[in-house]
């Protein structure tokens, strides 16, 4: 596995356990980098990601929504939902350092390790939809920050 791609992985992990549990993410995050070691750089990376887009879930979430109509949103496994969630802050990302091809292929590789079979079209799917609306993520997620 790519190390940028360890990292989203790990990233991942914590998003779903977060979701799923509630659990406090730094605490995940740090359980998590104890068990998946990464480089300062790559830990930082994946501390981005998880810390991106858990202040920004409804933003995310509405966005996911809006943009891909025909997957009903409180549908989406959560596995793939975190998936996309994270793509989508990937596209708007105020680093803007991953293509959005990049970020696609990326997601689709983490359905393949972690959804189900249909996980990968899936997330491909949503996302190709996602894509046209780069510039409106981006702008929604800079108007909607956190307060």
């Amino acid at each position: 596995m790519k190390s940028r791609t360890r990292a989203r992985s790990l990233a991942l992990q914590v998003l779903y356990e977060v979701d799923m549990t509630d659990h406090p993410p730094g605490e995940v995050y740090k359980a998590r980098l104890e068990e998946t070691p990464l480089t300062d750089e790559l830990a930082e990376f994946a501390r981005q990601i998880i810390f991106g887009v858990l202040p920004q879930l409804k933003t995310l979430d509405r966005i996911i929504a809006q943009y891909a109509p025909e997957w009903p949103f409180e549908q989406i496994a959560a596995i793939d939902r975190n998936i996309l969630r994270q793509a989508c802050w990937e596209f708007a990302s105020p680093a803007g350092d991953t293509p959005i091809k990049v970020a696609i292929n990326e997601a689709v590789e983490l359905a393949k390790l972690f959804g189900s079979d249909s996980a990968p079209r899936f997330v491909n799917g949503v996302l190709g939809s996602l894509a046209d609306h780069q510039h409106e993520i981006r702008q929604s997620l800079q108007q909607e920050k956190p307060g």
